[in-house]
């Protein structure tokens, strides 16, 4: 992944993560646990499901020290099996 999230942001920051997936109650804890293993801290997502149901967004404010660092936590959130899209 190549960005120029480097010459946007003054690291580190604060970034929130919207999380569109599958409407399935695993998938705020997948999440949640793959932003612990790569940023540890105490989160507390927001959920709020599509007009019909079948989606959900997860919103979660991340710090992040790096474009690399920034980088990794968009690929790996991508990598989640219920995880449709990483904004």
């Amino acid at each position: 992944m190549d960005t120029r999230f480097d010459e946007l942001l003054d690291f580190p920051t604060f970034q929130t993560f919207k999380v569109l997936g599958v409407a399935h109650d695993d998938l705020p804890g997948q999440v949640v646990a793959c932003l612990q293993e790569h940023a540890p801290g105490d989160y507390s997502p927001a959920v709020k499901p599509s007009a019909k149901g079948n989606y959900h967004s997860v919103s979660v404010s991340v710090k992040v020290t790096s474009k690399e660092h920034m980088e990794t936590i968009y690929t790996e959130l991508a990598k989640i099996e219920l995880v449709r899209v990483v904004l």
